[in-house]
């Protein structure tokens, strides 16, 4: 059993480790040899647990993915209306984006670069599927604009990743009263106008 331990100690190490130094310096700048330092096993470890680079990076996104979307959906249930559910939703990713800043961060990154394959990808996309069942269920009552899930995502939550990064720059702070007023543009940028 302390084997085992040991064995999931290295590889959340190696995840720990490959986060950072993408957050810090990118994936290219990330060679498998600085993980291993900061993980603090040696180099051939890393290939026990990943096959190389693309597969270390793509299971720590999906990894990250998860923690993620199960914080985000954790007090969503599908019996709540369109807006409360929404409501829901939006603000446990905002907690999650400012409170998980290093997980929020590597997620931005792999969303802007062609690093994560697309079996990757879409596996991610996947873990999201409450968000978009809800979306669709509002669309069907005509609540929220019949519009491409990209770009609901891009108008409600992407801005979420902008907020982080100015907090983390210590350029805004946000407060309750900022989380209010972005979760309402969120909502307003989405909804069906009446």
């Amino acid at each position: 059993m302390a084997k085992l331990q040991k064995s999931i100690d290295k590889r959340n190490a190696l995840i720990k480790a490959t986060i950072e130094l993408v957050n810090n310096n990118g994936f290219h700048a990330t060679p498998m040899s600085k993980i291993a330092k900061m993980a603090n096993v040696s180099p051939a470890t890393i290939y026990l647990y990943f096959e190389n680079k693309q597969d270390l990076v793509n299971k720590t996104y999906i990894e990250v993915k998860e923690r993620y979307t199960r914080f985000a959906f954790a007090t969503y249930t599908e019996d709540m209306n369109v807006e409360k559910g929404f409501e829901v939703i939006w603000k446990r990713i905002a907690e999650f984006k400012l409170n998980e800043c290093e997980d929020a961060m590597f997620l931005a990154q792999c969303d802007n670069t062609p690093v994560i394959d697309e079996e990757s990808r879409q596996e991610g996309i996947k873990h999201l599927q409450p968000l978009l069942d809800l979306w669709a269920r509002g669309k069907k009552e005509g609540l929220i604009k019949p519009i491409s899930d990209y770009i609901l995502y891009a108008y409600a939550i992407n801005p979420l990743s902008f907020l982080m990064i100015v907090q983390k720059r210590g350029s805004f702070q946000l407060d309750q009263t900022h989380i209010e007023e972005a979760y309402q543009s969120a909502w307003s940028s989405i909804k069906v106008c009446h």
